[in-house]
Order: C-alpha cells, then sequence, then structure tokens
C-alpha cells in the first residue's frame, strides 16, 4: 500500500501527537478501510484526560477513536461506503452465544487498550463489521451511528411506558440523541436538563418539552433557570452527565422508578445519596455499549428519514489538528467534534 497513513495516538493524559506510520498489518478477515470520519465520544475524553477507563490505561501509544465511517480501499468491496461496528466479540463465548456481544470479556474493541482505533488515515478491520452506507447518509453524519446505536440500546433498557412522562439528565450528543429518540417514540414529557445553556438549547431544538439549565446552575437570557422542572415527576430517568445528572435523575424520577446509568463516571466511580433511591425503592439499569443489531437499526432510522444526526456536527477538524479537536471537546464546546483523517 503506497497510499501515505497518518494517525493520531494518545502518549499520556492531553498529550496527543501526529505523525506518519506504517500502515498496520492486516488480519485474515480484515479489510482496508479509508477513514473518513471519527466522532469524539466521552470514552475517548476519559482516555485522553485520565489516560485510561477503568481497569484499562494507557500502556504504550494508542490510537483512540470507535466511531467512524470510511471507505473500503481494497479486495471486492473496493469503493463502499461504510459505518464500522467498533467490537469485534469472539462469537464464542455465553454472552455472545444469547446474543449480548457487548458483555463479552474476549472482545476487541476499536480504541481500547490494546486495540487501536480510527484515528489514522487507513485503518484494517474486520469486514463483516464494515456495514454498507445507504446514499441517504453522509460520510461524517455515518460517523454518528454507532453513539445513536447505544442510544437506542440505553431507550431499551429504560423500557418507557406509552406515552411516558421521562427525563434526560445531560444533554452530550447521546443526551440529545436520546431526546429525540424519545419524542419520536411517543413519550408525551421529555424533560431535560444540562449545566451548558448551548446543550440545553440543542435539547429543545430535539424536541425536550421542558428544557431547563440544571439546579444549581446560573440561567442565561436565553436559556430558562430550572424553574418547576426540578418538581416535575418522571416516570424513568437518564443519567448521560455524571453524578450531578445522577442527584438530579433521583430526585426527578417518581417512586418504584427506573434511572437508566448511561454515561461513563470520572475516575470510574459513580456516587448519589442514597436515601432518595432508597425511601423510592429506585431500580438502577447501567448500559454498557450496544446490542447486535443497533447499529443496523440506527443505520436504517436515519435513511429513512426518522432522525436527523446533521444539527449534531458542530466542529470538523482535520487530522493534523486532532489535539487542537480533543481540546474543543474536552471543554465542551459545541455539540459532536468530528476528526477528519483522510482530509490534509
Amino acid at each position: 500500500m503506497s497510499e501515505p497513513n497518518v494517525a493520531a495516538r494518545l502518549h499520556a493524559p492531553g498529550d496527543i501527537r501526529v505523525a506518519p506510520e506504517a500502515v498496520a498489518s492486516p488480519a485474515p478477515d480484515d479489510v482496508l478501510l479509508r477513514v473518513a470520519a471519527v466522532g469524539l465520544c466521552g470514552s475517548d475524553l476519559h482516555w485522553f484526560d485520565e489516560g485510561g477507563i477503568g481497569e484499562a490505561h494507557v500502556l504504550r501509544p494508542a490510537i483512540l477513536g470507535h466511531e467512524f465511517s470510511g471507505v473500503i480501499v481494497d479486495g471486492p468491496r473496493a469503493g463502499e461506503r461504510v459505518v464500522g461496528d467498533p467490537l469485534d466479540a469472539c462469537e464464542r463465548c455465553e454472552w455472545c452465544l444469547a446474543g449480548r456481544e457487548n458483555l463479552c470479556h474476549a472482545a476487541r474493541f476499536a480504541g481500547f487498550g490494546e486495540t487501536d482505533g480510527a484515528l489514522r488515515t487507513l485503518m484494517p478491520w474486520p469486514g463483516r463489521l464494515l456495514h454498507r452506507l445507504p446514499d441517504a447518509i453522509e460520510i461524517d453524519e455515518a460517523a454518528l451511528l454507532e453513539p445513536l446505536g447505544v442510544a437506542l440500546h440505553a431507550l431499551d433498557l429504560g423500557d418507557v411506558p406509552p406515552g411516558g412522562e421521562v427525563g434526560v439528565y445531560g444533554c452530550g450528543p447521546i443526551g440529545l440523541m436520546l431526546v429525540g429518540l424519545l419524542r419520536r417514540s411517543g413519550a408525551s414529557v421529555v424533560v431535560a436538563t444540562d449545566r451548558m445553556a448551548h446543550r440545553v438549547a440543542a435539547a429543545r431544538a430535539m424536541g425536550a418539552t421542558h428544557a431547563f439549565i440544571a439546579p444549581g446552575r446560573p440561567a442565561t437570557p436565553d436559556v430558562e433557570a430550572d424553574g418547576d422542572g426540578r418538581q416535575r415527576r418522571v416516570d424513568v430517568a437518564f443519567e448521560t452527565g455524571g453524578d450531578d445528572a445522577l442527584d438530579d435523575a433521583i430526585a426527578a424520577v417518581r417512586p418504584g422508578g427506573r434511572v437508566v446509568l448511561v454515561g461513563i463516571p470520572d475516575g470510574d466511580r459513580t456516587t448519589f445519596r442514597a436515601a432518595g433511591a432508597r425511601r423510592k425503592e429506585l431500580s438502577l439499569q447501567l448500559c454498557r455499549r450496544m446490542l447486535p443489531g443497533d447499529l443496523t437499526r440506527a443505520i436504517e432510522l436515519v435513511a429513512s428519514g426518522g432522525f436527523d444526526l446533521s444539527g449534531l456536527i458542530t466542529h470538523r477538524v482535520p487530522i493534523a489538528e486532532a489535539a487542537d479537536a480533543f481540546a474543543i471537546a474536552s471543554a465542551r464546546r459545541g455539540l459532536k467534534v468530528i476528526v477528519r483523517p483522510s482530509v490534509a
């Protein structure tokens, strides 16, 4: 392969370096992908800010990025536009055989641990995990299909009753996707809160019936303070913003209700006030990645016009400026930051 390859590697917390390097050797079932777009996820920011997630830490310079799209450059599918599934499960363990590959302990995951991700120009990846993109989906927007799949899985875990009242606490990209999916699925009330005014405004644009600055944060001229939002009780609450958001979710959900924890906590620890959750006898449901079929559902939903991803992308950055892209995302400026490895 004579085509040049450039990669952005994380050497230590806050230390992203971009440099040319050889194309990684493909495994027998890999095809070579020219990566077009990579979305920066909250989990990428844990690697960038903290140097790891949970028990996994940066032990060598690592390529992050698991939300990716691109064009296959070799083999019979050459020229095909695709979106990648970042989870390469073993397909043999009890969890895989039960259809819960997201719980596979032997899985590789792009941009996690020893498995390099998509922040590079050319990426070998198993062909079975590269899904063809319909013409209706733009290549940059395709990088948001994986987090949309996660949002669909979280929605399923929430088991929202028909016409239910729901809260989303934390309005980063997945929280905003949940707002849109909840309204599409028929929730009668969707309360959304965040500490940042631009995210609250985005939640309102995605269809939230009540969108507020999170309790204890100052309002701005164009975004309401908490007002009666904190008093409104919901049937199901989704936490997508850390411990403060979880406290708000627990306070808002009705007795006997359900709280779905979608976010990855700082420092690998989630804390909350026990009394309120215990007295309400709440169910706490944790969410991990997505299930098989959720990415296909996301593709079909967007291709049919049932969900618009375009408004979530606020920054498009060439890979040469990957360090700036991480700084933008880490500061929570805008919404979704896209890195373009194939753009000079």
